[in-house]
């Protein structure tokens, strides 16, 4: 429940009750008392099963969070809250949980970023290191949008020509319209969403929509089968061993089509490959922490912002360590 609620229940104004409960009902000044705010480790909340991912409290400020699988968002989930996402001083921090604890973390899942991957490497020797297979289809995703994108921007310079060809000869310009209502730049525009789903899951108008542009750009065509080809991957496959299969079948028809945008894209998941096929043993994926960095932000939106940053870093450990 928020303070303002509860301030209104016992006839307070938001603003005392919220500052009698920060300077004397809530042991925030006891709490502040020599801890530097900007690592908080909590040894006794790592698991065998762990999550490491980036948030952002306040002003862009971006903090590395470690969270434990098995707690699901509840308290104890929050292994460790570190300001900053550079590895050397993650690594440092992290480094003061004593080594029996980190030893026995079996697998942590993560990002594609780099330096999360150093810290990982560093900090839990034997742990399996699991890349959130939503991020590389996010990163095939972002392939197929750049070529829609790119024929957008085609479209926008085709019809700026004709309008400047119809002023230049008097005459009032009318784009071509295809039979879902949409003129090509429209097509292209409104075409965004529906490329991320399975056909199974389009609207009658998706569907619609789909056909005309498909049948207009077989480029885009090719691109989301692909696209939908690397999602099955995941869904379908079994054991590494056939992931892995279908992964090498997968490059194959990417350096056939030859779009570069998708190439770019297989190269970034070939860099990456192992973490890839980790996720066949387990199937674990990040969504932990993405879902605990949506309960972060859910919190702060609650508050309205952060005015103090240590009072919010001090409501967290209370709610999550």
């Amino acid at each position: 429940m928020a303070i303002s609620s509860i301030a209104r229940q016992n006839k307070l104004t938001p603003s005392t009750f919220k500052k009698q409960y920060k300077e004397y009902l809530s042991d925030f000044r006891e709490w502040e008392r020599g801890l530097v705010v900007d690592a908080l480790v909590y040894p006794k909340n790592f698991g065998p099963r762990m999550s490491i991912d980036e948030t952002s409290l306040q002003n862009g400020e971006l903090y590395t969070i470690v969270t434990n699988k098995d707690k699901k968002g509840k308290k104890g989930a929050l292994a460790a809250l570190i300001k900053g996402t550079k590895a050397s001083v993650v690594i440092k921090e992290l480094m003061s949980v004593p080594v029996g604890t980190r030893m026995k973390v079996e697998e942590i899942t993560l990002d594609l970023a780099n330096n999360m991957d150093w810290i990982c490497r560093t900090c839990f020797l034997n742990a399996v290191i699991t890349g959130d297979r939503f991020h590389f289809q996010k990163v095939v995703s972002e392939g197929v949008q750049e070529i829609r994108i790119k024929l957008r921007r085609e479209a926008i310079d085709e019809e700026n020509a004709k309008i400047m060809e119809a002023r230049e000869q008097k005459r009032a310009y009318q784009p071509y319209v295809y039979e879902n209502g949409d003129t090509k730049k429209q097509l292209l525009a409104r075409s965004r969403y529906f490329l991320f789903k399975p056909r199974g899951k389009w609207t009658a108008s998706q569907a619609e929509r789909a056909n005309v542009l498909f049948e207009t750009y077989p480029e885009l065509n090719k691109a989301y089968d692909l696209l939908m080809y690397f999602r099955n991957i995941f869904e379908k496959s079994k054991t590494r061993e056939e992931g892995e299969k279908r992964l090498k079948e997968w490059y194959g028809k990417i350096s056939t089509n030859g779009m570069a945008e998708l190439i770019s894209s297989a190269n970034t998941i070939k860099n990456h490959e192992g973490k890839i096929l980790n996720y066949f043993h387990t199937r674990s994926t990040n969504a932990s922490a993405e879902s605990f960095n949506a309960k972060l932000k859910g919190f702060r939106a609650l508050l309205r912002g952060i005015r103090d940053v240590n009072f919010f870093l001090f409501r967290v450990e209370k709610l999550f360590a």
